[in-house]
């Protein structure tokens, strides 16, 4: 009687911890000095529906404040105002990948890095000022982390580079549900919808072209199939279970 309540007391355990096989990443990275170059790396493309801070620098006060506002101070003490898109964010860009810029008008940014619609914005500009300094952020670079993880929000990142790592990190990591070796980038570009699977458990995830997420990326993380038997209450009350068979197996053995 007493190796039958051992045994069903051991099965009961194992059983318990089972979720618990496959918490750790990047099981197959040994060596304790891990070098490589880091090949992808993005750089964010400005595409529709951005929302873009872009800030105009000169010698000239005027200038200044004609480019950044679109309003100019007249004599007066009256002002004029320009016509733009511009928002108390900043500049939407439309479907065509364009803003409507103070004195510019449409200027196309679509499809261009942050650094080479820097260049252009500062070659237009030149054209009414000289040795301008032009600044461009992306406000509204988003990511959206959903599924087995402790908080699954969507999360506005102003660095403009995120990885998946650092994602589920803003996620409160994953949930010992969470499929660590299968979860789904789903990626939007330019109309096109693309997908990857990543393994967290494995190094080869720093080599993925999903590793670094890009704006509007969605991150989704599968549940195991242990999952099932939890939301049936199997599961969650193996460690009631086992107390309670330990407790009476106690009383058994005491009790001869």
């Amino acid at each position: 009687m007493k190796n039958i309540f051992f045994l069903f007391l051991i099965f009961l355990t194992i059983n318990s911890c089972a979720p618990s096989r496959h918490f750790s990443y990047f099981n197959d990275l040994k060596d304790t000095t891990y070098n490589e170059l880091i090949k992808n790396k993005p750089d964010p493309e400005i595409q529709p529906d951005d929302l873009l801070s872009i800030s105009v620098s000169s010698l000239n006060p005027e200038s200044n404040v004609l480019f950044n506002n679109g309003v100019l101070q007249t004599i007066g003490g009256t002002s004029s105002a320009l016509a733009t898109t511009r928002t108390s964010e900043g500049y939407l860009v439309d479907a065509n990948g364009t803003i409507n810029f103070p004195v510019l008008g449409n200027v196309s940014l679509g499809g261009l890095t942050r650094e080479q619609a820097t260049a252009k914005m500062i070659l237009e500009v030149k054209k009414s000022v000289k040795n301008p300094i032009i600044n461009i952020r992306l406000l509204n670079f988003k990511i959206t982390v959903i599924g087995e993880v402790n908080h699954p929000s969507t999360f506005t990142v102003p660095s403009e580079k995120i990885s998946i790592i650092e994602a589920l990190g803003l996620a409160g990591d994953l949930t010992i549900y969470g499929k660590r070796n299968n979860i789904l980038i789903i990626r939007e570009k330019y109309n096109t919808r693309s997908a990857f699977r990543i393994n967290l458990e494995s190094k080869d995830v720093f080599k993925s072209p999903a590793f670094y997420l890009q704006q509007n990326d969605v991150v989704y993380v599968e549940p195991i199939k242990s999952k099932a038997l939890s939301t049936n209450g199997i599961t969650y009350y193996f460690p009631f279970v086992s107390i309670l068979i330990t407790i009476l197996s106690t009383i058994v053995i005491y009790s001869r």
